[in-house]
């Protein structure tokens, strides 16, 4: 299967916008990593490095936005969502400006960096931001049509994105639309949600579930903020039960918003997958995957106790 970093995908899809007048790329002495450098590439002359001051990078994205440029602020997800927070809530959701903050190296698997560089709060954070969008794409193919969904839309929009190759799990005709999560796999026994790097591991899990005559359905919940409640719901109400992953803590993320929407619309047993509330440390991503409980073998387990959850509700009916 073809793999590639969704941070690449970033870099070949702002390359292609490289020809358009209104697209400004600002990065914060990372762009090697982020790969704005493949932006700089195609038009050097909308291209700025603002230095490692992100706060700097979110206040002057934020001052380009009112001229009616559309920039891009990029740096790693812990110095984004962390270091430039205030700037971020003040100064570009607070008036909504068409800022588009596209963070890359989120998650465990920034590996050897550390705990000190692997943002697992991130999407708690920025989902928490009145008018912030909050997108988290599954592979290569969904990442440059994000990208080009954003450029169309008109408001402060934040992208986490990964630093390891991941499988690429979509067509080149995929359609991705904001705010709606794509079922992967329809099925009536339990749902599985999942976002990022974690959509591919749901897939596997829901492929060994079949052969053992358990139907799952997988969604893919690109889309954090605003939340596609519409087809959790229907889902859950087919299921009865649920399992959220995600690369991310199990506080206020993924997890949070599916706990959230059931608790006041359709209470059901949820298993959250995620790092349990405590920090990273350094290692290679798969031994990191695998330590902090976010592989497919913990998907499974965790689909096996939503499903002994509802199982237990209905006796107790």
């Amino acid at each position: 299967m073809e793999s590639i970093a969704t941070r690449e995908a970033y870099g070949n899809a702002l390359a292609k916008l490289g020809t358009r007048d209104d697209i400004i790329v600002l990065d914060a002495d990372l762009s090697q990593s982020t790969k704005t450098i493949e932006f700089q590439k195609v038009n050097p002359s909308h291209f700025f490095n603002v230095g490692i001051a992100e706060q700097n990078l979110m206040g002057i994205a934020a001052g380009i936005a009112t001229t009616g440029k559309i920039p891009f602020a990029s740096t790693f997800a812990i110095f984004a969502a962390g270091r430039g927070f205030e700037v971020i809530r003040n100064s570009i959701a607070y008036p909504k400006l068409n800022v588009k903050i596209v963070a890359t190296h989120s998650g465990l698997t920034v590996g050897e960096d550390g705990g000190s560089h692997e943002a697992i709060e991130d999407i708690s954070i920025m989902r928490s931001i009145p008018n912030m969008t909050v997108i988290v794409p599954a592979d290569g193919i969904e990442t440059e049509k994000v990208i080009e969904a954003i450029v169309e839309y008109n408001g402060p929009v934040y992208v986490r994105l990964g630093r390891p190759k991941i499988p690429v799990l979509f067509e080149n005709d995929y359609k991705f639309e904001i705010g709606k999560h794509p079922i992967l796999k329809t099925g009536d026994s339990v749902t599985i949600v999942a976002c990022g790097i974690m959509v591919a591991k749901a897939l596997k899990v829901a492929e060994k579930l079949t052969a053992e005559g358990i139907n799952a359905e997988v969604i893919n919940a690109s889309t954090i903020k605003p939340f596609d409640d519409e087809t959790l719901l229907a889902s859950v109400k087919k299921t009865g039960c649920v399992v959220t992953a995600e690369e991310h803590s199990i506080l206020g993320g993924l997890g949070g918003a599916v706990c959230e929407l059931l608790a006041r619309e359709y209470p059901v047993p949820v298993v959250s997958i995620g790092v349990q509330d405590v920090f990273g440390e350094s290692g290679s991503p798969d031994a990191l995957l695998e330590k902090y409980g976010l592989t497919e073998k913990c998907i499974y387990e965790g689909t096996m106790k939503a499903l002994m959850k509802k199982q237990g509700r209905r006796g107790r009916d």
